[in-house]
């Protein structure tokens, strides 16, 4: 979050000193010393940025409030002499009341700049502190009981105080035993009464996509207001930047699973491709649908609707991949032997032709990406514009990226306001969601199929799937790429993913996009 310049001075609570502000995230700071002076700021958020003129001396306004989720540089020029005088960095805390002193040393005739204290901030990660240890008790009591109930006493004592028998006793006393002639003769169709089992699921990735629901609604909801439950303005990693890899990655590895398991029951490919392709226009219907209502703009019309985003690109990237995979499909066998020829690449040499499909997308991204000639932009520029990198390309946010959207789209079709924009203070759409940076969406649900794959491939051989997710980890995480596109956050987070899928009894079932399916499919 940027500095905030108050326009006038803010509200403030009775009985409070002068400047306390409301705000969350702000500080107040006054600056005293010095006259015919300016204090510029620069966040440590924005990368490469220029310094942007926070406060005069003197003037009207008694302070100003500050951000207080990221450190701060400070730099005070003179206005009489148009010089640096001193600089000082320094990370605010929250609703805390702060004073810049300037003041000139006569022994060495230097401008020194002190941050001085006038009244303590609050300790903003206190109720997430809270939060962590009451979760850990419930957990902990949770793990308690269940260790105390392996204990036979204790297990007989919990069964004799849960046994249903005497309430069904006096139950039946008063109003009869049931009979098993009433369920017979009764209108129900006797299949009623037959209990099925559930269908294999695989729970592991259940409990993962359950996990990633449960940030999206938290990040959503405002994330408490923390700056790591935020999407990150341009270069960084918050929590929150890592949900949307988690479902493409899990939406891959359900396609792959998906898939095996409609062949198996003798779904022809082609009623297999009109269910993708239908699955496809919804999901990309849904999303125009959602990302284009902005009733403050006043009523939608059509020269200025947003064709990118979210479902969209979820839309997109399910069409390549399981089109792909459904070409290509072969009979994946219930288990593998690691005695038969080549079984240490049995999950990857029959999709060779894949594998093939991906290194030239991502050829054909790394070529656009960085030698693709944008208009006033330097080659490869993977920066946010704006005041970044030094304000010499304030036009060029996203680089080949943004100037792809806004030629094949035009700039009323993409987003008009990104994270970027208030950091960075840019003056170009950019759309996170565009048509270059789907190419490595496809990549990273390409790699949750590959996860599926070794799934179904090493079925029930825990130790091999363990073995293989371990070295696709290490291989992730020491690959380089330096593009600002989310496929450096998705590598970085895949880590934390394979172990996840590793564990757990394999079922089938059909891709849900995020959601909570109740789609099941037997194993055979």
């Amino acid at each position: 979050m940027m500095l905030l310049v108050a326009p006038s001075a803010p509200a403030r609570p009775s009985g409070a000193g002068p400047g306390r502000v409301r705000r969350m995230d702000q500080a107040w700071l006054q600056v005293g010393g010095e006259e015919n002076v300016t204090v510029a700021w620069l966040s440590d958020a924005c990368h490469q940025c220029l310094f942007q003129e926070l406060l005069s001396v003197p003037s009207e306004e008694p302070g100003v409030a500050v951000d207080s989720q990221h450190g701060v540089t400070l730099m005070v020029n003179s206005t009489m002499e148009h010089k640096e005088l001193c600089r000082v960095h320094y990370h605010f805390g929250e609703f805390g009341n702060y004073s810049l002193l300037v003041r000139t040393d006569h022994s060495s005739q230097k401008t020194l700049c002190n941050i001085v204290i006038n009244q303590e901030p609050v300790n903003s990660y206190l109720p997430i502190f809270f939060a962590f240890l009451i979760y850990m008790g419930i957990f902990t009591l949770l793990a308690l009981g269940q260790f105390c109930v392996n204990f036979e006493p204790i297990r007989n004592w919990l069964y004799k105080k849960m046994n249903p028998r005497e309430t069904d006793r006096l139950i039946n006393s008063e109003l009869g035993s049931p009979r098993r002639t009433d369920s017979i003769s009764s209108d129900l169709p006797p299949g009623v009464w037959n209990m099925s089992s559930a269908r294999p699921r695989l729970r592991s990735l259940d409990t993962f996509r359950g996990l990633a629901l449960a940030m999206m609604i938290f990040v959503n909801y405002g994330g408490g207001k923390y700056w790591f439950f935020k999407h990150q303005s341009w270069n960084g990693l918050t929590v929150a930047d890592l949900v949307f890899p988690w479902f493409v990655f899990i939406m891959g590895t359900s396609t792959a699973l998906s898939l095996s398991s409609m062949l198996r029951r003798g779904c022809s490919k082609g009623q297999v491709l009109l269910k993708i392709l239908w699955r496809t226009f919804l999901l990309f219907l849904m999303g125009v649908m959602v990302v284009n209502p902005n009733y403050c703009l006043g009523p939608l019309s059509w020269e200025n609707l947003r064709i990118p985003g979210v479902l969209q690109r979820l839309a997109c990237t399910y069409l390549v991949v399981a089109g792909l995979d459904l070409l290509f499909a072969k009979p994946t066998p219930g288990s593998t032997s690691t005695e038969a020829p080549y079984a240490a690449l049995r999950d990857l040499l029959p999709y060779w032709p894949q594998w093939l499909f991906m290194v030239v997308l991502e050829a054909v991204w790394l070529c656009l990406t960085f030698l693709l000639n944008v208009p006033g932009c330097p080659r490869g520029y993977l920066g946010a514009g704006g005041i970044g990198d030094h304000g010499k390309y304030p036009n060029c946010t996203g680089g080949a990226a943004g100037y792809i959207d806004r030629l094949l789209l035009g700039e009323k079709h993409i987003y008009q306001h990104p994270s970027c924009n208030m950091l960075y203070m840019t003056t170009v759409p950019f759309d996170p969601e565009g048509i270059l940076g789907t190419i490595n969406s496809v990549i990273l649900a390409f790699l949750g199929l590959q996860a599926g794959k070794i799934l179904l491939f090493y079925k029930d051989q825990h130790r091999q799937i363990m073995l293989r997710f371990c070295v696709w980890s290490v291989i992730m995480v020491s690959h380089k790429d330096y593009s600002e596109e989310p496929l450096i956050q998705y590598i970085n987070s895949l880590i934390l993913l394979k172990p996840v899928l590793s564990s757990g009894k394999l079922g089938l079932e059909e891709p849900s996009f995020g959601r909570q399916s109740k789609e099941y499919f037997p194993e055979d």
